[in-house]
């Protein structure tokens, strides 16, 4: 007996000895997932057409496949980038010719359009301080059609190569199955990436920038607007959180995705998942698969983006999702559940007033979060959602022109954007701070800054006909302006086939009296940014035009209300021609208009500065060989930054009378080829800007008391009330 109590207990001792072996007593440590650095990169969903298995990959492996994705992975723009070649032409961008023979996808072809086309692009490699390839590199997935061959010594045969120092490559997706690596399958050498779906493992501070990832039929140009369209309070809509996309059932991407069931409770909270796509779902489909995609079936995507207060960005397959963009441009607050995620340009705009940054290991905790946050901070938010789309992501343009200025601001450092710039209307692609570093020295932060608007204008009277007479309405015009209480200086600019006047033959004047002599007397000069301008305010004026100075003052006092806007006296719009399939203009006196000429408007003088240095020569070119449409582009420019109509202010009824009787042969509005030259002037620029900038008011300021019964002595501006 007691020896079967020996052999039990030895038996027993045997028996837990092997279990303690087996389940790690001898072997390393068991390898718990770690959080606290990004997560391995996954495949997006929207491009996965058949389910396969991953394989386990350990630290160390991870570390080896990290390390191997660049050689250059130690660059940065100090030992990486060679300053030396932008101090020449300034930050010029060069694309390499197309070689005869090599295919390219429609994204990547807007991306190079949208180089071509800004004005940081040059024709000249010998003028570039940054090189982008004609090599499409968007898709590195050797498994899509849209994979370029051999793609390592096509790069490697650049002659501009040097090792890719100051190049700079475009992708959205890299890896395969089963790993999904961020390698391109080429070395990139010292080139900078602009990539979607970049881990913060991989990503190169100062040096890489982080993209959004978008569709084939993302706009070139222009771009919708944001959706949100009522500021109402409380801004709360039908649903609180909501989501609907594909669910892995095997593979990379898998965890986050099938765990959402837990959170769906069918009422303000939808996180809808349907295991029904790829050839293979049916094979690995779980018990939850039906019962998920009939409730999947139920709700239709784009009323619950339009109608939820927030929307859940899980990852993909990769890090990245295209539901970022379409949350974005919905006014549906981000909720970011991608761990190691290098947010879309994270290095310029702060993402913390228009998105919320989950935790996947904390999936749970998402609904009792963002029912949390005040109405204030929605509010808030989803007012930054709508700034960030359209300044920076509604179109391929914009997100290009983003990366750029970026690099641009790298490379400029004493003359950068600051973060308010970047992060704040009209945002930084509209900013150049090589105009002034200073916040105030823009129209846009008075009110943030709390600055007064400027109490002086500068007039600026454009001059194209000879002086031949001492009754020429320039002259008449002259003496009404330099009356100006609120006139600092008179600039006539001579832009006339004659020689200049001598002195004595201008009149003297109250103000200062400078006139100069256009340097290539075309019409684009006009919005030069002269030195001799000491004011911030510049009121533009045809030398025909016929204004009092009573119009004057009033219209400079509605300009410091404005001071971002065009405001002025002669009115015009556009329509969209049905029949014609284009947009029309039109000059007919109605109650719409959606510009104010700048043959008699006031407007600030960082305009000027971004006519000449933010349009490209084209349109500037344009302008200048028909001499016409300088007015209509300078309309398209200021609506286009500041999303609103100018200012119509109101006139005396003989001034509409003395324009129409003007029939002078020197005057322009005289050729019969004007009117249809502007006609193809708008649709031209319109279709540079990728949408219709200009937006259309009823709104006309009057002076206080117009047509009031009260003593005439009262009013301020009686002789534009007296008709």
């Amino acid at each position: 007996m007691q020896a079967k109590k020996r052999y039990l207990i030895l038996f027993s001792a045997g028996a837990c000895l092997i279990l303690l072996l087996y389940f790690g007593g001898v072997q390393a440590p068991p390898q718990w997932p770690h959080f606290s650095g990004a997560l391995q990169p996954f495949n997006p969903w929207d491009q996965m057409e058949t389910e396969e298995y991953n394989v386990h990959i350990s630290p160390r492996q991870k570390r080896e496949g990290i390390s191997g994705v660049y050689s250059g992975r130690h660059c940065r723009m100090e030992s990486c980038f060679d300053f030396s070649l932008c101090k020449t032409s300034g930050f010029k961008v060069y694309v390499y010719p197309l070689q005869k023979g090599e295919k390219m996808s429609e994204s990547y072809q807007n991306i190079l359009s949208s180089i071509e086309s800004s004005r940081l692009y040059t024709s000249d490699p010998g003028q570039a301080c940054l090189f982008v390839l004609s090599l499409d590199t968007l898709d590195r997935d050797i498994l899509s059609p849209q994979y370029v061959h051999n793609l390592r010594t096509k790069v490697q045969n650049l002659h501009l190569w040097n090792n890719g120092k100051n190049h700079l490559i475009f992708n959205l997706y890299s890896g395969t199955w089963p790993d999904y690596t961020e390698d391109l399958g080429f070395d990139i050498g010292q080139a900078m990436l602009a990539k979607a779906s970049i881990s913060t493992d991989n990503y190169r501070p100062n040096f890489d920038v982080s993209i959004p990832l978008f569709g084939k039929e993302h706009p070139r140009t222009g771009g919708e607007r944001g959706y949100l369209k009522y500021n109402s309070i409380p801004p709360y809509r039908k649903y609180m959180l909501v989501f609907k996309g594909k669910r892995y059932l095997t593979g990379i991407g898998s965890d986050t995705r099938n765990a959402l069931y837990h959170v769906h409770n069918s009422e303000d909270v939808v996180l809808l998942t349907t295991c029904k796509h790829g050839k293979d779902w049916q094979k690995h489909k779980d018990a939850r698969c039906d019962r998920d995609n009939a409730e999947y079936d139920r709700y239709d995507y784009r009323e619950m983006l339009y109608n939820s207060t927030f929307c859940l960005v899980p990852r993909g397959r990769r890090l990245g999702s295209f539901r970022f963009l379409e949350a974005l441009q919905a006014a549906c607050v981000p909720v970011m559940l991608s761990n190691g995620w290098e947010m879309p340009f994270s290095e310029i705009i702060d993402w913390n007033t228009a998105a919320v940054i989950g935790d996947e290991r904390l999936l749970l905790q998402i609904p009792s979060t963002v029912r949390s946050i005040h109405q204030d901070k929605i509010l808030s938010l989803r007012q930054q959602t709508q700034f960030l789309w359209e300044a920076y992501f509604s179109s391929v343009e914009r997100i290009v022109l983003t990366t750029l200025e970026i690099i641009h601001d790298r490379v400029l450092q004493h003359a950068s954007r600051s973060s308010l710039m970047w992060n704040s209307h009209p945002g930084g692609l509209y900013i150049l701070p090589q105009y002034s570093s200073y916040l105030g020295d823009y129209p846009f932060n008075y009110a943030t800054l709390g600055i007064r608007p400027p109490s002086k204008f500068t007039a600026i009277i454009h001059a194209v006909t000879p002086l031949v007479s001492q009754s020429q309405p320039i002259l008449k015009l002259l003496a009404a302006v330099s009356k100006s209480p609120y006139c600092d200086q008179v600039m006539v600019l001579w832009n006339c086939d004659k020689p200049l006047p001598p002195k004595h033959r201008w009149p003297s004047t109250a103000v200062p009296l400078l006139v100069i002599e256009g340097e290539s007397k075309v019409m684009s000069s006009r919005f030069q940014l002269h030195d001799t301008i000491p004011t911030d305010a510049v009121l533009s004026l045809d030398e025909d035009t016929v204004l009092s100075t009573t119009e004057v003052d009033f219209a400079f006092t509605v300009w410091q209300s404005f001071p971002d806007r065009i405001v002025g006296y002669p009115a015009r719009s556009h329509f969209w021609d049905g029949n014609k399939e284009r947009w029309g203009y039109t000059s007919k006196w109605t109650n719409d208009y959606s510009m104010v000429l700048t043959g008699a408007a006031i407007y600030h003088r960082y305009y000027h500065y971004l006519y000449t240095n933010y349009l490209p020569a084209s349109l500037r070119g344009l302008v200048d060989q028909l001499s016409n449409c300088e007015d209509i582009l300078m309309n398209f420019l200021v609506s286009a930054v500041t999303k609103l109509p100018p200012i119509k202010v109101t006139q005396k009824k003989q001034y509409k009378e003395t324009m129409m009787l003007q029939t002078s042969r020197a005057s322009r509005w005289a050729d019969p080829d004007h009117f249809a030259q502007r006609q193809s002037c708008m649709n031209t620029f319109a279709s540079w800007f990728g949408s219709m900038p200009l937006v259309h008011s009823n709104m006309r300021l009057d002076p206080l008391l117009f047509k009031d019964q009260v003593s005439i002595l009262r009013k301020k501006y009686k002789d534009i009330e007296r008709l």
